[in-house]
C-alpha cells in the first residue's frame, strides 16, 4: 500500500500542518477544501496511520503525524531537489554566472578556479561579490546570485541547498607590540575583556541579535576584513583571522598568535560550503564550479596545515 502514496498527498499533509486547517492548506494549493481532505484521509488509509485528531474545531497532529511530517517534509524536498537540478542541467549553459563568495574563503582557491573557468566557459561571464557573514547569503535569497560560497550560519535558509566545502582555519591575532602579545602562556577570558576586539560586522539582517566568535564587551565593528587586518596591524585590536589570509605577518613577526582559554591551540575550523536556492538550481558553469572547489579542498587544508608547523617557531621570539 505504502507504493501508492503520491506527492500531491504529502504536499496536503503538509500544507494542513503548516497552514493550520484543511481549508487555509487548500487556499495555499489552490485546491479546493475537500480535495486536500481527500488527499490526507487516502494517505492515511494507505500508510494505515492516522495523522490528525478530527474532534475539535482544527484538526490537530497526532503523535505519530508529529513524526511522520518531518518525513514527508524530506520526501517532498529530495523530490523538488531532483526535478530542479535536472532542469538546470537541462536549461543549457549561463549566460553569465554571478557568486557570491565570504570574505574569509581563500581568494586564492577562488583565483584559481577563475582562470580554469574562463578557459573552459569562455563565453560565460563571470560577476562575482565579496561579503560577511550573512552578507555572502543574502544575494543568493534575493536572486542576484546563482550560486554562494559561505560560512556556517546556525541555521541555513530553508530554501538552500548546501554542499560543503573545505573548512577555514581561524585563529585570534593581534600586533607583536599588543598587550595581550606580551602574555606568555594562555590569556583569560578576563584578560581579553579589557582590550578592544576588531569584530567583523553583517551588512544583512540575516544575523540581527546574534554573535559569533566575540569575547570582549569592548568592540570595534569593521564591515571589511582588509580593514580590519591594517586595524590589527596598527594595534588597533585583537581578533580572529583567518590563517591563510595573516601566515606571512606571523612568519613575519608583525603579528603575534594568541593563546586563549577555553579555546584550542590551533584555533576553530570554520566549515564553509557552497549553497544555492533549492528551486534554481545553477547551471553547468556553476555546477563546474561548485565541483572544481571541491576539489581545492584537500590541497587548502594542506597548505593551512603546512604554515600553522611553521608559525610556532616564529612566534617563540615575541
Amino acid at each position: 500500500m505504502l507504493d501508492g502514496v503520491s506527492l500531491d498527498q504529502l504536499r496536503a499533509f503538509i500544507a494542513a500542518v503548516d497552514e493550520g486547517s484543511f481549508s487555509a492548506g487548500a487556499r495555499r494549493l489552490h485546491r479546493a477544501q475537500s480535495a486536500v481532505s481527500e488527499l490526507v484521509s487516502n494517505l492515511e488509509a494507505q500508510i494505515g496511520v492516522v495523522l490528525f485528531d478530527r474532534s475539535e474545531r482544527y484538526p490537530k497532529l497526532t503523535a505519530a503525524g508529529v513524526l511522520l511530517v518531518a518525513d514527508a517534509r524530506s520526501v517532498v524536498a529530495n523530490v523538488d531537489l531532483l526535478k530542479a537540478r535536472a532542469k538546470g542541467i537541462s536549461g543549457g549553459l549561463e549566460s553569465e554566472l554571478s557568486a557570491v563568495v565570504d570574505v574569509l574563503f581563500p581568494i586564492e582557491a577562488i583565483a584559481e578556479s577563475a582562470r580554469e573557468f574562463r578557459d573552459r566557459f569562455p563565453r560565460t561571464p563571470l560577476r562575482l561579490y565579496v561579503e560577511a557573514l550573512g552578507g555572502a547569503y543574502q544575494p543568493v535569497l534575493d536572486g542576484r546570485c546563482s550560486l554562494g560560497v559561505v560560512g556556517s550560519l546556525p541555521i541555513a535558509p530553508d530554501s538552500m541547498s548546501v554542499e560543503r566545502l573545505q573548512g577555514v582555519q581561524m585563529i585570534m591575532v593581534a600586533a607583536r607590540e599588543h598587550p595581550l602579545a606580551m602574555v606568555k602562556g594562555v590569556i583569560s577570558k578576563a584578560e581579553l575583556a579589557k582590550h578592544v576586539q576588531l569584530v567583523l560586522t553583517d551588512r544583512s539582517e540575516l544575523t540581527d541579535g546574534r554573535e559569533f566568535g566575540v569575547m570582549s564587551p569592548l568592540t570595534w565593528r569593521l564591515g571589511d576584513l582588509f580593514a580590519k587586518h591594517a586595524f590589527l596591524l596598527k594595534g588597533l585590536g585583537w581578533g580572529g583571522m583567518p590563517l591563510h589570509a595573516v601566515k606571512q605577518d606571523l612568519l613575519e613577526g608583525r603579528l603575534a598568535k594568541l593563546s586563549i582559554e577555553d579555546l584550542a591551540e590551533e584555533g576553530l575550523i570554520l566549515q564553509m560550503s557552497a549553497v544555492y536556492l533549492t528551486a534554481k538550481p545553477p547551471g553547468p558553469a556553476g555546477r563546474w564550479l561548485i565541483e572544481r572547489l571541491k576539489q581545492c579542498s584537500s590541497r587548502g587544508a594542506a597548505g593551512l596545515q603546512i604554515a600553522q608547523s611553521h608559525a610556532p617557531e616564529t612566534l617563540a621570539a615575541h
